[in-house]
């Protein structure tokens, strides 16, 4: 037993707690080194000023090259501009990801990050169906229920014809 809170303990690693000084108008980049196996992304991130107002971006290495040169670019995944977010994304494949923070205010930012890869998660939670496929099992549902009450009432009324 101890050796599986041990193995579940060690699934999550945390690689960042630091505070992160942004210039106005300017980003920094984190390197997540995702190279060997795919993993859980969790980003956590504070501004220390209520007005202060970033966004945290997942991208792959090549796409932080096209991010730089300002030419379009891809992303795994982001945050809104906010004051504070979190930012969770299972990375299927491995390869070279970066956390971007991005600040586009026009003052200075100092922001609280912190990262954690998740090992022991195979992909993401889904507690929700989506609201057109709850409507499509609920209609579903419906059909085979009165599918079946139809095809019981007409055999039991044939039998009830049937008796003298």
């Amino acid at each position: 037993m101890l050796a599986l809170i041990l193995l579940l303990a060690a699934s999550r690693v945390q690689l960042f707690d630091e505070v992160y000084q942004i210039p106005a108008s300017d980003w920094r980049y984190v390197d997540l080194g995702l190279k060997q196996r795919s993993a859980v992304v969790t980003a956590q991130f504070d501004t220390e000023g209520k007005d202060s107002r970033v966004r945290l971006t997942l991208l792959r290495r090549e796409d932080l090259e096209k991010f730089r040169e300002g030419l379009p670019h891809g992303n795994v995944d982001s945050t809104e501009a906010a004051p504070r977010g979190t930012l969770s994304y299972f990375v299927p494949t491995p390869g070279d990801y970066v956390l971007v923070i991005d600040n586009d205010e026009t003052r200075p930012a100092a922001v609280h990050l912190g990262v954690w890869l998740d090992f022991g998660r195979h992909g993401p939670t889904v507690s929700q169906l989506s609201p057109r496929r709850q409507m499509t099992v609920v209609v579903i549902s419906f059909l085979v229920f009165f599918g079946i009450v139809s095809f019981s009432a007409r055999r039991l009324f044939k039998v009830v014809r049937k008796q003298p």
